[in-house]
């Protein structure tokens, strides 16, 4: 069953889940992240490149040739066929539609109170169903 970690009160969802895409990725972990849009992908896409000096994180988006190799998953689309399903990143703001085909979740939720009521909102969604989940507040 798909273990679900929420993170909340984060300040910046883009640079919150570069740190955790880092931390994964040390772990050796393979990830998906789920964005909103192709405007967050960008962003997300050059934050990755950019926010370690010290860290070289090999990602692509989905539909790219080298997908199947390489360990960190961009996509906007639930519609994408994926390379592997270890870790989901969830920043879209909704349920992810096949969430339970991965071993691990992360939810992030920021500061805004539309963001937050969403949030509860899924975590009632996976709490009804059974999903084990903890809850960390961000400083």
């Amino acid at each position: 069953m798909t273990r679900i970690d929420f993170h909340s009160n984060v300040p910046n969802k883009l640079a919150y889940a570069c740190r955790l895409v880092r931390k994964a990725r040390a772990a050796q972990c393979k990830i998906v992240l789920l964005g909103r849009d192709r405007g967050e992908l960008t962003q997300l896409d050059q934050l990755l490149w950019s926010f370690s000096e010290q860290d070289f994180i090999p990602h692509v988006h989905a539909a790219d040739p080298l997908a199947a190799q390489t360990p960190v998953i961009l996509t906007d689309s639930e519609a994408v066929e994926l390379p592997h399903h270890h870790v989901l990143i969830n920043l879209s703001g909704n349920t992810p539609e096949h969430f339970a085909r991965f071993e691990r979740m992360f939810e992030i939720i920021s500061s805004d109170e539309a963001d937050k009521a969403a949030g509860r909102d899924r975590y009632r969604f996976y709490k009804e169903r059974g999903y084990p989940l903890s809850h960390f507040v961000a400083d």
